[in-house]
């Protein structure tokens, strides 16, 4: 979310949100974390860096029985704000930055954007990460959102 309150959000191309605007995902590679996984992914797709303010939530869900479908959604703060999409263009129609209320108009905004504008989403919960669980684990990266 921008200083001024907009939302930076992205219309796919492809998947089960193809024309609809959503906010940027993606998969955690090998040897990242998932809160550096979202920081990559919205740097990809828009070309906006950003650091991690919280994790606002969880989405997990199975798809036809068999895939297991998890998503974290996080409230990053954009450093910079000029989107940039031509990277991007074989996954995405357009990435912008736009206000609560276009949004809550907007009648191809996905269910859980939807669903996230009418939320209260000031409650947080923000990365600790100077806790060692012990070193047999051998975790060369550890975080925990309480």
């Amino acid at each position: 979310m921008s200083n001024e309150g907009k939302w930076l959000v992205v219309k796919k191309r492809y998947g089960g949100l193809k024309g609809q605007w959503s906010l940027p995902a993606g998969f955690v590679e090998m040897g990242e974390t998932a809160d550096e996984a979202v920081i990559r992914e919205v740097w990809e797709e828009t070309g906006i860096q950003c650091r991690v303010k919280g994790l606002i939530g969880l989405r997990t869900g199975v798809i036809k029985g068999e895939i297991s479908d998890n998503l974290l959604h996080f409230l990053l703060e954009p450093v910079s704000d000029q989107v940039v999409v031509s990277h991007q263009d074989n996954e995405l129609y357009e990435a912008r930055f736009m206000a609560i209320e276009e949004l809550f108009h907007e009648k191809d905004a996905s269910v859980i954007l939807q669903y996230l504008i009418r939320k209260d989403i000031t409650f947080l919960k923000q990365a600790i990460s100077d806790l060692n669980p012990g070193d047999q684990f051998g975790y060369t990266a550890y975080k925990i959102f309480l």
